[in-house]
């Protein structure tokens, strides 16, 4: 691949075999700083394993990822994050128990400490500066007014919100989305999709796997094509969409 400069995240000829399945093969890809780069395909595709892949929840079979210069592989996920990647799951990941606001003051927290190991027992309290940001963070993502609930209570739109308020309140460079809609009603989806726009306009990277089209064409730069682990076409959305492979492989099957 010819690279270029503002690449921030190369994933270089990464393969992984589960026993004798190929679950990704010869991928190679290239995401550029500030952009949004989706990732799409059929189920079984293999765009989650990548995704493990990237934050080091699963070790490539060959192949290396490279952030910022920095190989990531053969790092752990904590020290992943730590340098500046997030992960929001297809399933919110959030501490049902604890209140809306301290949900998102517990990662800063842990950031702030120099890995992400949550004490269930601290006085999360005591930090004026962190709640404060916290609030913030809540404000941007429109749960403001939910702050004291019990996080658990909140619809699966609201969780997707909370779980990325705990993703940005971290500060990372790159935010990788897994179905960041995905049980949403369309209201829901529209305002997770101004969200997301909210956040580019900031100027951070983000990789986003979404089967929406409706979303990836609202929010896409570039869009990479995975259908049995390889890469059938990349480029621009437009091109992208009217490729014969993608209409084959997804597109047409699926919408």
């Amino acid at each position: 691949m010819n690279m270029r400069e503002n690449v921030v995240l190369h994933v270089a000829d990464v393969h992984k075999n589960f026993g004798g399945l190929h679950a990704l093969a010869d991928i190679d890809l290239a995401v550029e700083e500030g952009k949004t780069h989706a990732i799409i395909g059929p189920n079984g595709a293999g765009k989650s394993t990548l995704l493990n892949v990237i934050i080091g929840r699963i070790p490539p079979t060959s192949g290396a990822v490279v952030f910022d210069g920095e190989v990531l592989t053969g790092k752990k996920p904590h020290e992943i994050n730590q340098l500046g990647v997030s992960r929001v799951f297809q399933t919110p990941e959030i501490f049902p128990e604890l209140s809306v606001l301290h949900n998102v003051m517990t990662p800063a927290f842990a950031k702030r400490d120099g890995a992400f190991r949550i004490n269930m027992t601290r006085p999360l309290d005591g930090e004026a500066a962190i709640r404060e940001e916290a609030e913030a963070m809540l404000e941007d993502v429109g749960l403001a007014e939910r702050i004291g609930e019990h996080a658990g209570a909140l619809s699966r739109g609201d969780k997707r919100r909370l779980e990325l308020a705990m993703c940005l309140i971290q500060k990372p460079r790159l935010l990788l989305l897994d179905e960041p809609t995905a049980g949403m009603s369309r209201h829901d989806t529209n305002t997770t999709i101004e969200l997301l726009k909210k956040i580019k306009s900031r100027g951070m990277t983000k990789v986003i796997i979404e089967h929406d089209m409706h979303v990836v064409f609202s929010l896409a730069d570039t869009i990479s094509v995975l259908a049995g682990g390889r890469i059938i076409s990349e480029g621009l959305p437009d091109a992208v969409r009217g490729d014969p492979r993608v209409q084959e492989a997804y597109l047409g099957g699926a919408h």
